[in-house]
């Protein structure tokens, strides 16, 4: 692998670690994370609440508030470029023309005074379209592709003229306003209804498809991940402890972690009168220092092997890894 990473992928972050100083102490909220996207693939970061996902992607377009937070170690390659030594104003041109992000609340992220034109017109004049007739047509082409009916009328509206579906269907729109290279989508279907989550999930990926560009996806569903994710890696306690594709995830989980959580995910296939398994225990304090595999209080296989010593990312098959002492030997 170069310096660069790989040809083929589009962005690699690469031992990627981010810490925030606190009135409580230093916070570790990632550490050693490294992870690839290729063009045309969706990839997922799936983990509970608190393990570092969207931290993760503030930093690949420089977004973690300085202070307190502070990208500790690491590098992100992007299209051969390293943005944790871009400037400012070079970072400020690859958000949202090469990478857009889309946040999991469009309430906060929609400004509630101006109208839904006026928005996503600002996002391509600051892109370089000028002429006040193409970005009137850009935007009504827009709110058309992510399926808003009459888009000539509803531009004119107000956010809280639309539901909390359609407003993140504006935030997809203006995330593809100037067809970036990947989008990043930050649990995009919070606080939505089963129905709308998965019309705003198969927008996501037929925009993908349309404009040939790649998706991360955030989420702690792991329904979500089995339907539209490519690969997956998840994340626990600011690290990557498996990735694999995504097939091969759900078919053969290996670190307890991620059958923990595959085992605590309602199916059809189980009878009605079978509870769901938990992961008993929480999530380790991330102000103190850990010592050994950070899962081993609530992993009922750990050994002190796993008490005293961080295992590596054991590379398991062609397209797999994981961080599990128990998969040391595996074949």
């Amino acid at each position: 692998m170069s310096e660069a990473g790989e040809a083929s992928s589009l962005l690699e972050v690469k031992n990627l670690a981010v810490e925030f100083r606190t009135g409580n102490g230093r916070i570790q909220a990632v550490k050693g994370v490294t992870f690839d996207i290729r063009r045309g693939e969706i990839v997922s970061l799936v983990g509970e609440s608190g393990s570092g996902k969207s931290v993760t992607a503030l930093s690949i377009l420089g977004l973690v508030p300085n202070p307190p937070g502070k990208v500790s170690a690491g590098k992100i390659f992007f299209d051969g470029e390293d943005l944790l030594q871009a400037t400012a104003k070079r970072l400020r041109q690859v958000r949202g023309s090469r990478i857009a992000m889309v946040f999991q609340e469009p309430t906060n992220s929609l400004n509630p005074v101006y109208r839904i034109a006026r928005q996503i017109a600002e996002q391509l004049k600051w892109h370089g379209v000028t002429s006040r007739k193409l970005v009137m047509e850009k935007t009504v082409e827009l709110l058309s592709q992510v399926r808003i009916s009459d888009p000539q009328k509803r531009q004119k509206d107000y956010p809280h003229q639309f539901s909390g579906g359609m407003q993140q269907r504006v935030m997809i729109a203006m995330g593809m306003s100037c067809g970036p290279d990947i989008i990043i989508a930050d649990e995009p279907t919070t606080a939505l209804d089963v129905t709308i989550q998965a019309q705003i999930l198969e927008l996501l990926r037929d925009q993908i498809k349309l404009n040939n560009s790649s998706l991360l996806l955030i989420t702690h569903n792991l329904g979500v991940v089995a339907r539209y994710a490519d690969r997956v890696n998840v994340m626990y306690a600011g690290q990557i402890v498996e990735s694999a594709p995504s097939e091969e995830l759900f078919d053969r989980p290996r670190h307890p972690y991620t059958r923990g959580l595959l085992k605590s995910v309602p199916r059809i296939d189980r009878k009605i009168t079978e509870q769901l398994e938990t992961i008993p225990g929480q999530p380790p304090d991330m102000t103190e220092e850990i010592s050994g595999c950070a899962f081993h209080p609530r992993c009922n296989k750990a050994s002190d092997r796993c008490r005293n010593e961080q295992p590596p990312m054991i590379k398991v098959s062609e397209s797999s890894a994981v961080a599990c002492w128990e998969n040391y030997y595996a074949d």
